[in-house]
């Protein structure tokens, strides 16, 4: 007879695990098929994932435009996501399949095979000259940098530097529109919507290749 304070047995920990393994493959294939359908009945708007890289777990949300917002942890995925779903559209939905050419191309940026994104884009989170700032970063070659004061010189407003500041940290696309690579004019890191160890990782990351 089982001695009651020896605890529950393997046999009642093994179904438990079972159980929950199928109710995890259930769910998955709920999800798959919702995705899907939402997809195929054109009520996904904004599709969005989570990935992990070396600068912590990134939030990756497409329009049928293209990639849209790119966040770091530290940036409250689920706020982001609530601000996507009040700017954009509510029909928000974790689609990881609309962003797989995204995360194939920043797994192939993170491992050094990859230099520049060849991702559609949507920019339609940034306006004005915040947006006219963030379309020529990717302007600023891999492994390069510049000031924010030469930035402002590049878009031909050379006293807007504090301007070009606030466009870089309110950036919905880093890492794909490289704001990392804007510094101060010292050479010191700046502000950073990912931290500055982010930024210190994505420079060290670039500088290595």
């Amino acid at each position: 007879m089982k001695d009651p304070a020896a605890g529950p047995d393997i046999r009642t920990f093994l179904d438990r695990a079972t159980d929950d393994a199928t109710d995890a493959k259930t769910l998955a294939g709920l999800h798959t098929r919702l995705e899907d359908a939402a997809t195929r009945d054109g009520l996904l708007d904004v599709a969005y994932t989570v990935v992990d890289s070396p600068v912590g777990r990134l939030l990756l949300a497409s329009t049928e435009k293209g990639l849209v917002r790119v966040a770091f942890t530290n940036q409250d995925h689920d706020k982001v996501l609530d601000s996507l779903a009040t700017t954009l559209s509510p029909r928000v939905l974790r689609a990881p399949k609309r962003l797989d050419g995204a995360a194939r191309e920043l797994d192939q940026y993170f491992s050094g095979e990859r230099r520049t994104f060849g991702l559609p884009l949507d920019m339609s989170l940034s306006h004005g000259f915040r947006q006219l700032v963030q379309r020529h970063l990717p302007e600023i070659s891999y492994g390069r940098t510049l000031s924010y004061g030469e930035v402002a010189r590049l878009v031909g407003n050379p006293k807007a530097v504090r301007a070009v500041g606030t466009a870089c940290a309110t950036n919905p696309l880093p890492v794909v529109v490289p704001c990392h690579r804007v510094l101060r004019a010292d050479g010191s890191l700046g502000g950073y919507a990912g931290g500055a160890a982010a930024k210190s990782v994505l420079l060290a990351l670039e500088a290595a290749a």
